[in-house]
């Protein structure tokens, strides 16, 4: 994360949401956390890794396709047992999946990913990781641990510590972004915020041309392509991050 290393309407045909239905889940590997390089080798076209979970978006035409699309895919989730977060829109509809036992991406939701590709497709839509996003905030702070109580209060996160998470806040409806804290310096000013944005790593090049462009410069690619660090004209940081380098 950021500088802190260590961290429209279609047709609805039966015949195939039940056979997106029946792909089968696979056997073996259901409960094991995937790495980066094993999620991207399952070759998911059109879905994009983000920070623990895998993401994609629907183009639709219209709410009550989106509807159709949303019901197959619920459908399908409930009878490969898995539980997909959906968002629908007026013209999309986009999908988050992630394995909450294990915190992280599993084969099940490599084999639900595929699923609802096929369900796209048959929809005579597809996938597109094209602007999927994440946002999280990061705080520096020289001892987070008596303002992190502070933060987690005001938003109504819940304080999530240990291996897997740092010290982080997190919002229990996944509506807000994660928040965590950096240690900093006694001497440096407060309020020092700064975004993480997690993109597809094909986005990151058009994303640092279009910020310095913007008036933008880039700080640092030390780090790439874990992240890279740009800054507006008045020093303002921003970290563009994906999930390459990060095990």
């Amino acid at each position: 994360m950021g500088f802190d290393l260590d961290r429209h309407h279609l047709d609805c045909d039966p015949a195939w949401m039940s056979a997106a239905a029946r792909v089968p889940v696979g056997e073996d590997g259901l409960m094991t956390k995937l790495t980066g390089q094993q999620i991207a080798e399952a070759d998911l076209d059109g879905w994009v890794h983000l920070i623990g979970g895998l993401q994609t978006r629907i183009p639709t035409t219209g709410f009550a396709a989106g509807l159709a699309i949303v019901t197959s895919i619920g459908a399908a989730a409930v009878d490969l047992g898995h539980h997909p977060d959906l968002d629908l829109r007026q013209d999309h509809v986009g999908v988050r999946l992630t394995s909450h036992d294990v915190r992280g991406v599993t084969e099940r939701d490599v084999d639900l990913a595929r699923t609802i590709s096929t369900i796209a497709d048959g929809a005579n839509t597809g996938t597109t990781a094209a602007g999927v996003s994440r946002l999280e905030l990061a705080l520096d702070s020289p001892a987070f641990d008596r303002v992190l109580p502070f933060w987690g209060a005001v938003l109504g996160l819940e304080h999530l510590s240990g291996e897997d998470f740092g010290d982080e806040l997190r919002d229990p409806a996944g509506t807000l972004p994660t928040i965590w804290f950096q240690e900093s310096g006694t001497d440096e000013p407060r309020q020092r915020w700064h975004p993480d944005i997690w993109v597809d790593p094909a986005e990151v090049q058009p994303r640092i041309d279009a910020a310095v462009a913007a008036g933008g410069t880039l700080v640092s690619d030390a780090e790439a392509p874990s992240f890279w660090v740009l800054a507006d004209s008045e020093g303002n940081k921003v970290c563009i991050c994906t999930w390459q380098d990060r095990g």
